[in-house]
């Protein structure tokens, strides 16, 4: 084996406190670009005149070429000549020779020998990188560091930057695109097979991706000022503007809209809550119904909403065009039926109810949906609902209502809070989670009480007595109640049962008239069901929540306060569920390392994927502080503090911003930066400097920036004040106290990382700053200059375009996999690929997932080469859609590294695991679960390639975490002392090895007993290492008796052999193969299909049973090799953790 350089950097070893930046983006100091022309410019001799323009001259170009040579060329019908103009005399007759062709680079491949040679050059580059470096992503991904870069003149850069394309796309020069008409008539291409829903789906991805590219734009010309407002003679707060067919609002209160409900700070969360109710309306895709265009910028302190224009909108007064909902918060209300049958549509996937409101005049109205929701019929005939900012009901937790008691694990958790907003509401996830828990609590109630009357059937008793429904609370602690005692078949036999009479009278509600085919007694036993669980109908499970209860100004009619009263008593439980079931279902999950996030923004979507909002963080911290487990959720107590810190700190910079001149940004920004990270204790701002802020200028100049007083008060911010105010912003937002008054406090404190820190701040609020190493730390100068801010971006929401067809066949894929077909879930996946790029072009995250999963697959079925081409392209698609440092893209460089490793390439698989912990120890610092199986792959590849002390500095680095966040007794952590004896026994230092082994070999007697196959695999080894030390000592007592004429017999030193290297590192990453006869597949191929079919009739059954599906511990968990029958002589047939 050729020696490779397995050399670490300094800063990943494990230990090391130093964490770089520059390393982020690696620069090759040598690289200089090559310069093919000096200037390539339109000449100032266009356009040409008349009489040139009848000799066929097209226009003109004036070229100055490397050798310094200024030429100028016609461009005519004819092809490209060279002129006789110069800079100051114009002369359009041909030069000699006038070099006449046909395509520009081939005349000036004939003028420019430097252009020939460079330009044939800088071709042959590109075309060597990968087609994914160049691809555009659909949409634009910021980085928060940029290094520095020489800015070059470029002269047709900055014609593009000036001429008329500004507020022009740049498909149709001349004419701005129509966008709410695009938007809608993709809506309404065919959709009734898989091509046509294809051709819809990737119409509307690229309208999607190309109206947030032209509102982003808009948006940050607005802010900038370069767009003119539509009302110039209001104040800036009130302007609204349009540009490239697009309006464009401010996040401000406007006419006191918003006074009920928490003024400028509700106008400022309203456009999110509405884009979410576009989201959600989008998503459930009824045919006739129409939502807007909506992007929702954040830019420089600002945030802008971006929406297309319903045509005809801006020529009637809004009162006439609303037909349906209300525009005064619910003193006129309108409906219509069109819109009621509509909305209709929507109800039940939205868990909507139709209900009824009492208008200005008390009568009654019927709506389904808020009564903010607003229904106009454009000019163009079709029907738009705007303003959903209340889709999902209110969430009673922040909002007091007096007289109103929450239930009890509301009120022990110091709810109701008073929010700085009342618009509040429960999120899409926690609505559905509930509807869920709900149907279960159901089913379960209904099969208790048809047991009870079996029973009582047998016991020839009277008939039940089905009084008031049992309370819930005592029932969900309960499930199954007297279900127990039978075998779990009957349980399940009882849920089916159920399922069965509720369907029968579902239809025999569908189908009145008939005879009933339920006895009544079983009605009944539905009626109470649906009763418990809070159903709309008395048949049937129906959860619906009514958007309007507790909303101010909305009165409801005496008729209805018996629904009016429960859906009140709903929503408590909806309150209470989000507290008692999901915050404590996402602590567990946490605990069991079900969900790793790594940073503020994976723990943000981990949250919102159980339905909490982040304004519950700092209960989630809590409970995380409170649990008997604290120590193993150190790591996401760490995330949560960072992640509170930068929020708090990011609502001050919003409002810090809002007073900033532009050109003072970058002091601005800088000031900000020194005040909330550097340790220098009083940071001075840099003021514009005098001579430039002109004073005659301000007085005149209406057009300013919304809200910019030209103001220097954030000049005067110290770092005291600012932690001051993050620490009271973390109170009165999350309800959590930080204990720290200065950044240095707080890293002591919750061991945070001042570079993390920069980084969450930085992505959060848009501020890209120069790549180079920041001395934080240091007292005596601050740590940022106005040099080192580079730029502001904006921070866009928008609407997501799926594609419904290739998802599905995606998570069809999956599930094949997970049975154990590989070969067909192999063929889905590949089938979802295609139908992903068909959707959404090369570039996407959903693309990058499935890559993922196929290198996996091929890795496992022994295709390594198609593995390693795979996971490739996921490595470099995920590094362009997420970002270089993003938790994503360090688990595609792991697995890389490992079908690298597979592959022969040692030193390359090295190079992905250091950057990957480089990344890590960026990103979050070396104390993270993740972090073990990182220093574990690391220090196996380390000991293949005999660099043992290196080795052992990561696999002991490893056992120690493991040991922190699994407990010493995890099985984890018997394979990590396994890991580490290897070593020692490869170093010959037999005494450790024996220690880890022994240590091993206890967790797995004690976790698996004496007989299972890991345990006496580990007392063989240890009797193996016990006879090495014996000979080892035997060969020493030899020397020191004889000297050295003794006779030695030569000692075994194991080098480890790669292929066992390889399968230590295939079980570390959850890959298992169990060899299986051809015989015991067929067997077991047929008893997944028996499972599966099982699995159809009652879906509760647990689905962890399935022997291929083995989703092994990877330390090798008791169900896996143990059970299945061994035969080594057939070929091994995989299994995989997913």
């Amino acid at each position: 084996m050729d020696p490779i350089d397995c050399t670490p950097p300094e800063y990943i070893l494990p230990g090391s406190r130093e964490r770089p930046l520059c390393p982020l983006q690696p620069q090759n100091r040598d690289w200089k670009p090559l310069q093919c022309l000096k200037v390539l410019t339109m000449s100032g001799w266009n356009p040409p005149p008349g009489n040139r323009k009848m000799h066929g001259d097209l226009m003109y170009l004036f070229v100055i070429t490397a050798e310094d040579r200024q030429v100028s060329i016609t461009a005519s019908t004819r092809g490209f000549y060279l002129n006789q103009s110069t800079a100051y005399h114009f002369n359009p007759k041909p030069a000699s020779p006038r070099f006449l062709s046909h395509s520009l680079v081939e005349l000036l491949n004939q003028i420019s020998p430097t252009f020939k040679k460079n330009f044939a050059v800088l071709q042959k580059k590109r075309v060597q990188r990968h087609p994914f470096e160049r691809i555009a992503t659909p949409f634009q991904v910021y980085s928060w560091t940029a290094p520095q870069a020489e800015h070059a003149m470029d002269c047709v850069r900055a014609e593009d930057a000036y001429t008329s394309r500004l507020g022009y796309e740049e498909h149709i020069p001349g004419q701005t695109r129509d966008w709410n008409e695009e938007l809608q008539t993709t809506r309404e291409l065919p959709r009734k097979n898989l091509p046509e829903r294809l051709l819809r789906e990737r119409a509307i991805f690229k309208v999607h991706s190309d109206f947030t590219a032209a509102a982003t734009r808009g948006a940050m010309a607005v802010i900038d000022g370069n767009v003119m407002a539509i009302n110039p003679s209001e104040e800036t707060k009130m302007q609204m503007f349009i540009w490239n067919n697009i309006f464009f609002s401010l996040g401000f209160d406007v006419r006191d809209h918003y006074k009920d409900f928490g003024g400028d700070v509700a106008a400022y969360v309203a456009p999110a809550n509405d884009l979410n109710g576009v989201r959600t309306y989008n998503a459930v895709d009824v045919e006739g119904l129409y939502t807007l265009g909506t992007v929702v910028v954040d830019y420089r302190g600002y945030r802008v909403t971006a929406q297309s224009i319903i045509p005809g909108i801006l020529e009637r007064d809004q009162e006439q065009s609303v037909i349906y909902g209300s525009i005064d918060f619910g003193k006129t209300v309108v409906s219509h039926p069109r819109y009621l049958e509509l909305l209709e549509r929507t109800s039940r996937p939205l868990k909507i109810l139709r209900h009824r409101v009492l208008n200005d005049r008390d009568e009654e109205v019927e709506l389904c949906s808020s009564v903010e929701c607003k229904g106009i019929i454009g000019n163009d005939g079709r029907h738009y609902i705007l303003d959903l900012l209340r889709t999902f009901p209110p969430d009673l937790n922040f909002l007091p209502v007096p007289g109103e008691r929450l239930p009890e694990e509301c009120t022990r958790a110091g709810f109701p809070r008073t929010h700085r907003h009342k618009l509040c509401c429960l999120r899409q996830e926690l609505v559905d989670a509930f509807v869920e828990h709900r149907y279960l609590l159901f089913m379960k109630l209904a099969a208790l009480q048809l047991m009870q009357q079996k029973a009582s059937k047998m016991e020839n008793s009277t008939s039940l007595e089905n009084g008031s429904p049992p309370s819930l609370e005592s029932k969900s602690e309960d499930p199954l109640g007297p279900e127990g005692s039978e075998e779990e078949g009957g349980s399940a036999s009882g849920l089916a049962k159920v399922k069965e009479l509720a369907e029968t009278i579902a239809s025999d509600d569908g189908t009145a008239g008939h005879v009933s085919t339920a006895d009544p007694r079983s009605r009944e036993v539905i009626r109470n069901a649906c009763k418990a669980v809070g159903s709309i109908s008395s048949t049937a499970f129906d959860v619906r929540f009514n958007p309007d209860i507790f909303s101010p100004g909305v009165r409801f009619p005496e008729s209805c306060q018996e629904e009016v009263r429960d859906q009140k008593q709903l929503l408590k439980d909806a309150a209470a569920f989000l507290l008692s079931c999901q915050i404590p279902g996402l602590v567990k999950d946490c605990t069991d390392h079900v969900v790793l996030p790594m940073d503020g923004a994976t723990l943000s979507e981990v949250m919102r994927q159980r339905g909490i909002n982040m304004r519950y963080l700092g209960k989630v911290l809590d409970l995380v502080l409170r649990s008997p487990a604290r120590d193993q959720l150190d790591h996401i107590y760490k995330i949560g503090i960072g992640e509170l810190i930068t929020r708090s700190a990011k609502h001050i910079f919003k409002t810090y911003l809002q007073g900033v001149e532009l050109s003072g940004l970058s002091a601005a920004i800088s000031h900000f930066l020194n005040c909330f990270l550097s340790s220098y204790p009083n940071p001075v701002a840099h003021l514009p400097a005098d001579e430039l802020v002109s004073k005659k200028r301000n007085r005149r100049r209406r057009n300013r920036p919304p809200g910019a007083a030209d103001n220097t008060a954030w000049a005067v911010m110290t770092p005291q004040e600012l932690w001051k105010n993050i620490c009271q912003e973390a109170k009165n937002y999350f309800d959590f106290t930080l204990e720290c008054e200065s950044v240095d406090q707080a890293v002591e404190t919750y061991g945070l990382q001042k570079i993390t820190l920069l980084r969450e701040i930085s992505l959060k609020t848009g501020i890209q700053i120069l790549l180079k190493e920041y001395s934080f730390d240091s007292r005596h100068k601050p740590a940022f200059t106005e040099e080192d801010v580079l730029n502001i971006f904006p921070v866009v929401k928008h609407v997501n375009p799926k594609a419904s067809d290739a998802f599905h066949f995606f998570q069809s894929g999956q599930a094949k996999v997970q049975q154990g077909f590989l070969k067909e879930g192999c063929e889905l996946i590949n089938e979802a690929l295609n139908l992903f790029n068909n959707v959404y072009g090369a570039m996407h995250v959903e693309i990058c997932a499935c890559l993922r999963l196929l290198a996996r697959l091929h890795y496992i079925m022994g295709d390594y080469a198609e593995a390693l081409s795979n996971q490739q392209k996921a490595v470099l698609m995920s590094e362009r859609v997420m970002g270089i440092e993003h938790p994503n893209t360090i688990q595609e460089y792991m697995h890389l590294a490992l079908y690298c490793f597979a592959s022969s390439q040692l030193s390359t698989a090295l190079s992905l695991l250091y950057r990957a912990r480089y990344l890590t120890l960026l990103v979050f610092g070396e104390d993270h679960p993740e972090m073990a199986l990182l220093d574990n792959n690391i220090g196996l590849v380390l000991h293949g390639v005999m660099e043992y002390d290196l080795s052992l500095r990561f696999l002991e680095n490893a056992l120690a975490v493991s040991t922190k966040y699994h407990g010493p007794k995890s099985l984890k952590v018997a394979l990590s002392h396994h890991l580490v004896a290897r070593v020692y026994e490869s170093k010959a230092e037999f005494r450790s090895a024996l220690q880890h082994e022994k240590d091993g070999y206890t967790i797995y007697k004690t976790q698996l007993g004496e007989d299972h196959e890991k345990t006496k695999e580990s007392s063989e080894y240890l009797k193996c290492l016990t006879q090495q030390a014996v000979a080892l000592q035997r060969t020493m007592n030899e020397i020191y008796r004889n000297g050295s004429s003794a006779n030695i017999p030569p000692l075994k030193f194991t080098a480890p052999s790669m292929a066992s290297v390889l399968e230590q590192l295939n079980v570390i990453n959850g890959i298992l193969f169990i060899p299986l006869s051809q015989k015991d597949l067929e067997n077991l191929k047929a008893e997944v299909a028996r499972r599966h079919q099982l699995q159809e009739a009652s879906r509760n059954r647990d689905k962890a049973e399935e022997p291929m599906a083995t989703e092994p511990e990877p330390a090798g968990a008791p169900e896996d090799a143990a059970s299945q029958p061994q035969a080594a002589k057939d070929p091994p047939s995989p299994s995989l953790q997913g």
